[in-house]
């Protein structure tokens, strides 16, 4: 079986991150691509929507995709969200499966600073997914054996723009699931 993971806060999960999971699901034949928010971000500011309501969005904006599923893995683990333990956790979950870890280029020459980048690229291989407009990311310290770049069109969408969006009292429909982006004004997310 081979198990696509994307990760991150999802604060909130748009149509960028289910194109670049569909590019890399596609391309890599992966059985099914698991979603997964951090509890808490090593490298970021703690994300300004909370655990529950960021795994609820996951799972509405993930729901009508079959292959998708919304994981709360690392919600349910103490401390910082460290990629190389979400992906040994995962590993031992399904012994004998192939895992791919889904990332934008602009997270590839990051990886050398992630905790434990050699375990983590003996668990898993390394899909990037290019962000548009930009030059393809410099491969940094992942083998070229461990490493896949996906060719086909991410959408230009951040989270931190559809955040300030809903601040300024605009819609995010069509950039976000529509069930998602019912939450978001039902909760009053973001205002």
């Amino acid at each position: 079986m081979r198990i696509g993971l994307l990760g991150g806060m999802f604060d909130p999960i748009h149509l960028g991150h289910l194109r670049a999971a569909e590019i890399v699901r596609e391309s890599l034949a992966l059985d099914e691509v698991l979603f997964v928010p951090a509890r808490v971000p090593p490298h970021r500011e703690r994300p300004a929507a909370g655990e529950l309501d960021r795994y609820t969005m996951v799972a509405l904006g993930t729901a009508g995709h079959r292959t998708y599923l919304p994981s709360g893995l690392e919600l349910r683990r103490e401390g910082p969200s460290y990629t190389v333990e979400t992906v040994a956790a995962l590993v031992d979950a399904h012994p004998g499966s192939e895992v791919v870890l889904i990332i934008g280029s602009d997270n590839l020459p990051m990886i050398a600073e992630w905790r434990e980048p050699e375990r983590l690229l003996d668990l898993c291989s390394v899909a990037v997914v290019e962000r548009p407009g930009a030059a393809p990311a410099p491969r940094g310290r992942v083998p070229e054996a461990r490493l896949h770049r996906v060719e086909g069109t991410a959408l230009p969408i951040a989270s931190r723009d559809l955040r300030e969006r809903v601040r300024a009292g605009r819609s995010v429909h069509h950039l976000v699931p529509d069930g998602v982006a019912d939450y978001i004004e039902k909760r009053g997310l973001y205002r």
